[in-house]
């Protein structure tokens, strides 16, 4: 094996913390099974504080809400609660949740598909709305005025922006309205005063590229502008998500697996993945061909950083001024919804190791673990980081060996049931008992693909929180912000 390609993941001091007290991880795990995933809810608290520091220091005022759909967690959800930020539902499941855990509507933004209970529920309980098209709109006063409730309030959700000047699109999205349509809708909002009042349009742009997000601003500004000369008085603009997380701690070493990766599609060195698998490159007859479809893993600019760039950008098309300017200067609220970014470090994933035995080709091991590749989605994500070893409990001193390459595999009876396709370097070999810790996996990699495949069990959650010198516990559903010492021990 030549130089191990380490991905060493990002820690912050609460997981750091958390990592340090292997005797209470393999309790958890030895308690309640493997796979099991450990949330920290103090992390989403502080999070949501940085986030709410870019506002100050641009003097701007709105809301923070959460994407829920990022994690399921009754424990993230409630500590959110007690806090000032707002959660954003995209299912009458998670409307019902928010609503459960002490969300007041005024805090609720209600996105994504939606059938006739989804909305019912949203003009009973009084949230806010952000309508995908015209028929959604239709549909949404309609049950108003049938079920004698409440004007909603409503965002109009676009997409299909450009640019003036240097022509810039944005992606095509299955969401929103095309914003060519506006007249259409506004004239539909008008036409529906009696049952709806309009606060304000939103977005969400499927990238990274703050270009194509400014664009979308800057369009959605005008837009506003539109709205005051005809007579309507929005007063806020919903961004989304997409502000992203940093997963690795080295940008040194994300650059060189990527590089290496190429050399070995290319074929200049051995393969780093199972069966040579190219993350989406390939090799055309000594050519690389394709686009690595892989989550930028190491981002220098992420979270509340990415929000806070976005803000200074100029507005092209206004004067070139900063976007917080022009928010500003108009009174415009900014609304945001983070997902993946609100649960940076709030939680890992534990599984235990089943089997370890060797490959009998390139001298790489075969690591099956008690875990489906569903229950720590990093693959199905592009996310590409190393788990942490934690030994079984009275594991004597590893030495001798050095650094191994293993391959993950999961719990099910299918070939396609890979933790990941990355052949994974760690420190020394694993044994069976040990536990693998996958880190910062509450932002997607949780809980939205699981499934019971072949009976398998799902993973239970659990909330952990430090007591003074200890780590205290409690299962998810029975976490509540009034209980920070009421748990198990």
């Amino acid at each position: 094996m030549g130089r191990p390609l380490y991905l060493e993941p990002q820690l912050g001091p609460r997981l750091q913390a958390l990592l340090k007290a292997p005797a209470f991880l393999r309790m958890l795990a030895g308690a309640l099974g493997s796979p099991v995933n450990v949330i920290v809810p103090e992390q989403i608290a502080e999070n949501l504080e940085r986030f709410r520091s870019v506002y100050r220091k641009h003097h701007l005022s709105g809301q923070v809400f959460f994407a829920h759909k990022a994690n399921r967690s009754s424990a993230l959800l409630r500590r959110l609660a007690a806090t000032v930020a707002g959660v954003d539902v995209a299912s009458l499941g998670e409307l019902q949740h928010a609503l459960g855990a002490g969300f007041v509507s005024d805090r609720i933004v209600a996105t994504g598909p939606k059938n006739p209970e989804f909305l019912w529920l949203a003009a009973r309980a009084g949230v806010t709305v952000s309508v995908d098209s015209l028929g959604e709109l239709d549909q949404l006063a309609g049950l108003v005025r049938k079920h004698a409730l409440p004007r909603a309030r409503v965002l109009l959700r676009l997409s299909g922006f450009e640019a003036s000047g240097v022509r810039v699109l944005s992606r095509r999205s299955r969401f929103g309205s095309p914003v060519r349509e506006a007249d259409s809708l506004l004239e539909a909002v008008e036409r529906h005063g009696d049952t709806v009042e309009l606060v304000g349009v939103s977005y969400h742009v499927d990238t990274t590229s703050l270009t194509e997000k400014a664009t979308a601003l800057e369009s959605c500004l005008n837009i506003l502008e539109l709205c005051r000369n005809r007579g309507l008085r929005p007063r806020a603009v919903d961004i989304g998500g997409g502000f992203g997380i940093n997963y690795l701690a080295d940008q040194g070493q994300w650059e060189r697996y990527t590089t290496e990766l190429t050399g070995a599609v290319l074929g200049k060195r051995p393969p780093l993945t199972w069966q040579g698998h190219g993350y989406g490159l390939r090799n055309e007859g000594g050519t690389l061909r394709g686009t690595l479809g892989l989550y930028p893993s190491h981002r220098a600019v992420a979270g509340e950083r990415y929000l806070d760039e976005l803000l200074t950008h100029p507005a092209a098309s206004l004067e070139g001024r900063p976007l917080a300017t022009l928010l500003l200067e108009h009174l415009y609220d900014l609304h945001i919804e983070p997902g993946r970014a609100l649960v940076d470090q709030c939680g890992l994933t534990l599984a235990t190791v089943l089997e370890v035995r060797d490959s009998g080709a390139g001298g790489d091991l075969l690591v099956r673990l008690a875990l489906k590749a569903d229950d720590v989605a990093l693959e199905e994500h592009g996310v590409l980081m190393d788990p942490v070893v934690i030994p079984r409990e009275g594991a004597g001193f590893r030495n001798g060996a050095g650094p191994v390459g293993v391959h993950l595999f999961g719990s099910l009876c299918l070939e396609s049931d890979m933790i990941t396709r990355r052949t994974v370097f760690l420190p020394h070999r694993p044994e069976p008992g040990d536990l693998l810790a996958f880190v910062n996996t509450a932002g997607y990699c949780m809980d939205f693909h699981t499934s019971r495949a072949q009976h398998q069990p799902v993973a239970r959650k659990v909330a952990a929180w430090q007591d003074g010198g200890s780590w205290r516990w409690s299962l998810d559903e029975q976490y509540w912000p009034t209980m920070p010492s009421g748990g198990h021990q």
